[in-house]
């Protein structure tokens, strides 16, 4: 019979992750070292430092890749169960919650790119579309943002009603919509432009206008005002 691995607090001090973070600080970690406190234990055959390098290499030993696994995804790994999952991806997510609160009070939204800054954090590494409201003021602060729609890898359901009556409750002067596509495809597919015509129609209508409509991966975006499709 193989003998099992040798757990955690039986390694050499230095090479315990919980342990060598208390003595040498946080930035003396791997993301292995970090991923296997996560996890804090391995399977019959690895460690759980020996784990989290087999979860990270496949994923090219990124944390942005790694953010986009599902807990389907993770406990496909051996010794990863459903809480283990679950602490990877709470974790990854506390993160980009402190990236959200980081941002800077905005005077008011003055470009596709404060908008977009205001709301990536909302899309970073999502398998599925989503499709979210933001409203503003009349000084183009940002009132709100709601989320309108979830919906599958490659689409998902915008109801009209459902955008307005959420700006006419926030009393907002202006709207910015946007969605995701998790393919990374920037170019808005015919449906996208159908919906933010009909979307600018309806808003100039209620005296709400759309002011852009986003179309957001993880690395960039697609401004429909910047390209004049507004």
């Amino acid at each position: 019979m193989p003998q099992d691995k040798i757990l955690i607090p039986d390694w050499d001090l230095a090479d315990r992750p919980r342990e060598k973070l208390m003595d040498q600080g946080r930035l003396s970690l791997s993301n292995a070292e970090l991923v296997a406190i996560l996890i804090g234990s391995g399977n019959r055959k690895e460690t759980a430092v020996e784990l989290a390098k087999r979860i990270l290499n496949s994923t090219d030993n990124s944390l942005i890749n790694l953010g986009q696994k599902t807990i389907q995804n993770l406990t496909e790994f051996n010794g990863v169960g459903n809480a283990k999952a679950i602490s990877i991806i709470a974790a990854l997510e506390l993160g980009r919650r402190r990236k959200a609160e980081e941002l800077p009070v905005l005077s008011g939204v003055k470009s596709s790119k404060d908008a977009y800054d205001q709301i990536k954090s909302v899309f970073e590494d999502l398998p599925h579309e989503e499709f979210w409201l933001m409203s503003l003021s009349r000084a183009n602060k940002v009132i709100a943002k709601h989320q309108i729609s979830k919906g599958g890898v490659s689409g998902t359901v915008a109801d009209i009603k459902l955008i307005f009556k959420k700006a006419i409750e926030d009393l907002a002067s202006a709207v910015i919509i946007m969605h995701n596509h998790p393919s990374g495809q920037l170019k808005p597919s015919s449906q996208d432009i159908k919906l933010t015509n009909k979307l600018v129609e309806t808003g100039s209508i209620m005296d709400i206008p759309v002011l852009d409509h986003l179309i957001i991966t993880n690395e960039h975006y697609y401004s429909f005002a910047d390209e004049g499709l507004l």
